[in-house]
């Protein structure tokens, strides 16, 4: 675990990283034009959860399957938009990531910064076929935790689904990240409701949180046993 200091028109940059687990927090002031803000992961961020700390505002997002001229919101069902002042339109390096004038708050800002290590982590998308033969997705992995959003239309959750709670398959007891929602038992036309599988997972679901037909989903996923030791469930 690393931390220090960053500068970079952003200012009071401050993080805490861990670049084996491909996880740091961002703390940082940042200014009415924006800038870079230090992450300390060495590679580059697939997925940034941004928040001000001082405000009633928006969590944005960054998902390497959206690109820098996009935004997506954890606390809202909304579709990903265009939103060229987010990130300036300027994809994360392996020393910062950038931030434009349209996230400019008063008060402290916080950053969860996510990359991609092989055989612990994953971020990426799949096209939904809108049946309960759905598609694979290939991790490298047995997940033990993955989130999942449509990206292309608004109106579905944030889906959360872990093998803690579901033992085998299927998958089916969903929590979602934008809602204070209790737990909810999924079936083959609600909600995610999938396969966890050794090295990967399939949709089993025709729902629209997880697999319509031509939609686009993005996802986060972490390794049950990780560093590529995934054995069949």
């Amino acid at each position: 675990i690393t931390s220090g200091t960053g500068t970079g028109g952003i200012t009071s940059v401050t993080y805490c990283a861990n670049p084996t687990a491909g996880f740091s927090i961002v703390q940082y002031t940042e200014t009415s034009t924006g800038g870079t803000a230090t992450h300390g992961l060495g590679i580059a961020p697939s997925f940034i959860i941004t928040k001000d700390l001082g405000g009633a505002n928006n969590w944005n997002c960054y998902h390497v399957s959206l690109g820098a001229t996009k935004r997506i919101q954890l606390n809202s069902t909304a579709a990903a938009d265009v939103q060229a002042g987010v990130w300036n339109n300027t994809a994360p390096t392996s020393t910062v990531f950038t931030l434009g004038n349209s996230l400019a708050t008063s008060g402290a800002q916080i950053a969860y910064c996510f990359a991609e290590i092989a055989g612990f982590s994953k971020f990426g998308s799949y096209t939904g076929n809108g049946s309960t033969d759905g598609p694979f997705v290939y991790l490298g992995f047995r997940p033990k935790y993955i989130l999942i959003k449509r990206s292309s239309a608004a109106g579905d959750n944030w889906n959360i689904m872990d093998s803690s709670r579901n033992t085998y398959n299927i998958t089916n007891l969903e929590l979602d990240a934008n809602s204070t929602s209790v737990e909810q038992t999924g079936t083959s036309t609600t909600m995610a409701y999938m396969d966890f599988l050794s090295n990967g997972f399939k949709m089993r679901t025709t729902s629209a949180g997880g697999n319509a037909s031509g939609s686009t989903y993005i996802y986060a996923a972490f390794a049950e046993n990780p560093f590529k030791n995934a054995l069949a469930r």
